[in-house]
């Protein structure tokens, strides 16, 4: 779509908003932006994007009146389709976007997309370093913390994006058509938002809605909501499995990381080697390997990269040990089943801090999936009453209740002896307390390094 002197109302003005804001300027569109928050109220971040840009200022008002003038809307991650303005908009006809959909209609590089309730970022990661390492121009952008709009007029033919694409992004995508895609798994989250499941894998499959059978697709073979999703897709698919010999796609045979395409197998190297620990990771490598592998990537840069891969801020990340208790960043853990994984890679006595901004999760499971080293948890947050209801229904009965974030670490701290780990995972999103889980996380490792 040729933007310039079209009438565009950029709506949410957080990292995304202005980067959009920024490139529609850049392509001549007549902005409008809009936010509850006014001007004076936006983050220091977001304004200095915004300081010498072009745009009309509907900020702390009702955008309403104006859509009947609007040509486009572009929408933030997150901003509810139910908003009456977003409503007469599609009344009218309007086009209303995505975010990415505006930065990948801008942009000349592939896209590679990966969706998933967990691991995206980790995956994400991996897999940019991959490309990176094999000499390839490589953008990581999207839900990881770089709007695809920021980087679109900087790519170029060869170069490659690689998009951690959340469900919350894709719900108004339109011609968002990545050359390789991958869902890595889905379990309930963002109830508040779709209210059932069946909504919610609605807008994660909407991945691959445009792909044709140039394109590929690589799924989750062990995780059922994923792999029936496997019938919708024009595009090749290949597979991903902990369990189970794939013919196309990648697998752990006798201990190696396999991948299999077109009655071949390659050895990528043996799991154990993996640099980043958990079953979890095992799945997000296997992913890595398959979306690179079938671009093309020679299987050595892949297990080199698999072998020196450090992980991602915020995501089982070791902070500090103080007088023997190792504490643990998992402030990206946001749901039950993120927190979970970081539970399984546990392998000493842990004390957990779970609880946060309400997503309406069910954490009974989370508390019937402890193993025995859950020592005790700390609860704090909107969901706290909701957690202990969970780990009384579950039987669970070690847990104790902190007035705010801080002294759930200090009670976290004085409940672990030497030897044993303080995590971080509240399974929860961040937004009763702090702007996101990068602003939770800090702040943990700013208490922790205090100590």
């Amino acid at each position: 779509m040729d933007y310039k002197d079209k009438k565009v109302l950029v709506v949410g003005m957080a990292r995304s908003g202005a980067a959009a804001t920024k490139l529609l300027n850049d392509l001549g569109a007549d902005v409008t932006i809009y936010d509850l928050k006014t001007k004076e109220q936006l983050p220091e971040d977001v304004c200095a994007i915004l300081e010498g840009l072009h745009y009309h200022d509907m900020l702390g008002n009702d955008p309403l009146d104006i859509i009947e003038q609007m040509d486009v809307l572009v929408l933030s991650p997150g901003v509810p389709l139910g908003l009456p303005f977003i409503q007469k908009a599609y009344e009218l006809g309007k086009k209303v976007i995505a975010e990415i959909e505006l930065g990948y209609s801008a942009s000349k590089a592939d896209f590679i997309a990966i969706t998933g309730t967990n691991g995206k970022t980790t995956t994400t990661s991996l897999v940019g370093e991959i490309f990176k390492n094999a000499g390839i121009k490589t953008y990581v952008l999207g839900n990881i913390g770089v709007p695809i709009t920021q980087e679109a007029l900087h790519t170029k033919p060869g170069d490659v994006v690689v998009a951690e694409t959340a469900a919350l992004q894709l719900d108004t995508i339109d011609e968002y058509k990545p050359k390789g895609s991958a869902i890595l798994n889905i379990t309930e989250d963002h109830m508040d938002r779709y209210g059932k499941m069946e909504n919610y894998i609605a807008a994660k499959a909407k991945i691959f809605k445009n792909q044709t059978p140039g394109d590929y697709c690589v799924l989750n073979y062990d995780n059922e909501i994923v792999r029936n999703l496997a019938d919708q897709i024009k595009a090749k698919v290949f597979w991903f499995s902990t369990q189970h010999k794939l013919d196309e796609g990648t697998y752990v045979k006798n201990g190696d990381i396999v991948f299999a395409h077109a009655g071949k197998e390659t050895k990528i190297l043996p799991a154990n080697e993996l640099n980043i620990p958990g079953r979890h990771n095992l799945e997000n490598a296997l992913t890595a390997t398959a979306i690179a592998c079938v671009y093309g990537i020679k299987p050595e840069v892949v297990a080199h990269t698999l072998q020196t891969f450090k992980g991602v801020e915020h995501r089982i990340e070791f902070v500090s040990e103080v007088n023997g208790v190792t504490f643990i960043n998992d402030s990206k853990g946001t749901n039950p089943d993120a927190t979970l994984n970081a539970v399984n890679a546990m392998e000493k006595p842990t004390i957990l801090i779970l609880g946060g901004y309400d997503k309406q999760s069910d954490f009974r499971a989370l508390f019937e999936g402890f193993t025995p080293y859950i020592k005790a948890v700390v609860v704090l947050g909107a969901t706290a009453n909701k957690i202990i209801r969970s780990a009384q229904d579950a039987g669970y009965e070690n847990y104790i209740r902190a007035t705010g974030f801080e002294d759930a670490v200090l009670k976290a701290y004085s409940m672990a002896g030497e030897g044993e780990v303080v995590l971080l995972s509240p399974a929860c999103a961040s937004w009763d307390m702090f702007k996101d889980f990068e602003e939770r996380g800090d702040e943990f490792k700013r208490i922790v390094r205090g100590l």
